[in-house]
């Protein structure tokens, strides 16, 4: 099958560090060509996959509308005189790339890894179109735009391969927490909770650069930063990620928003490592109680969990999710609504 995958231009494929996005198109690129399709990218300078690629606009998040506008037109040109050269194509980047493909017998995924504006979903449905499926990352995702179409849950995946399974740790483990230090994402829970279990805790993820949580950050979490009992990483790598999951008896995942996915959750578990989480977004989808962690509600619930850890056997915790997040499995995933609508 000649399969194309889109990803808006801004950073490349794969990205050199941050780029969780385009980390998943660059992942399914490789499994779609491990399974003998024909892949191609259409993507952002200096992307590069297994198979053919073209490449479009800026490399820079910040460009301007204008810029914008010439890179929409740049792919309808290209959809329109190339649309017969595939049979699928999988767009990861904007709704409006498939304008002028709606009517076009090829199959098509539009895949969300985040909420779904629902005016566009509305506006490109009443357009007549064949072939079109939506797709988001989590059943929370899929509900903030399943308006209108045909909605599926895919969701996000990890190749597993990169992460070892540490069947077991020290005694005094920390406790660890991964993720951008925005307020959102509840790093202050997660020190409270160090703090009154008496664990150490890790701490990965980049500093903010939004004013306000920049003001987060040196007003309420570097003062406890003492190197000692609460200690920053800083931003990792996936190498450093494997290392500091995999010595750690828990991952703390105390969000204050409704986080769509949480990849961070996924990779922990391919350690081993469980995740004690609160009940927000995606979480009670990722998580499976008592498996691979615990769902919680509140600080003192979170404490609690962690007298809970013994429970949990680290390579099941391992299994469980491999068996649904690994990259092979959510790519065939993909491939079976293909399937689908051919028959």
């Amino acid at each position: 099958m000649r399969i194309l995958l889109i990803m808006d231009p801004g950073i490349p494929v794969p990205p050199p560090a941050y780029g969780g996005h385009e980390r998943l198109v660059y992942m399914f690129a490789e499994e779609y060509a491990k399974l003998g399709h024909e892949v191609s990218l259409l993507a952002g300078p200096d992307s590069a996959i297994s198979g053919k690629t073209y490449a479009f606009g800026q490399n820079n998040l910040q460009r301007s509308k204008r810029q914008k506008l010439k890179e929409l037109l740049f792919v309808w040109k290209f959809l329109y005189q190339r649309k017969k050269d595939f049979d699928l194509i999988h767009n990861f980047g904007r709704l409006a790339y498939l304008l002028p493909i709606l009517q076009s017998p090829v199959k098509k995924i539009m895949t969300y890894g985040r909420p779904v504006a629902q005016q566009g979903i509305k506006k490109v449905t009443s357009l007549p179109n064949q072939n079109l499926i939506f797709t988001a990352c989590s059943n929370y995702c899929v509900n903030t735009g399943n308006v209108a179409g045909r909605w599926e849950t895919v969701y996000n995946a990890i190749d597993f391969s990169k992460y070892q399974l540490q069947e077991a740790t020290a005694t005094d483990a920390p406790l660890m927490f991964l993720g951008r230090l925005d307020q959102i994402k509840g790093l202050h829970t997660a020190i409270a909770v160090a703090k009154a279990t008496n664990n150490t805790l890790w701490i990965g993820g980049n500093i903010p650069d939004t004013a306000d949580n920049y003001q987060y950050y040196k007003e309420t979490l570097e003062p406890q930063f003492d190197n000692k009992q609460i200690i920053y990483l800083g931003a990792l790598n996936d190498e450093q990620k494997n290392h500091y999951l995999g010595r750690s008896k828990a991952l703390l995942f105390p969000i204050e928003w409704d986080e769509p996915f949480g990849m961070v959750m996924v990779e922990a578990m391919a350690c081993g490592t469980p995740v004690i989480a609160f009940k927000r977004g995606s979480v009670p989808e990722v998580i499976q109680e008592n498996t691979t962690g615990f769902i919680v509600h509140t600080k003192e619930e979170m404490i609690d969990a962690v007298g809970k850890l013994d429970q949990i056997t680290r390579k099941a915790c391992r299994t469980a999710a491999q068996q649904r997040f690994d990259s092979p499995v959510i790519a065939k995933e993909y491939l079976h609504l293909h399937d689908q609508e051919n028959n």
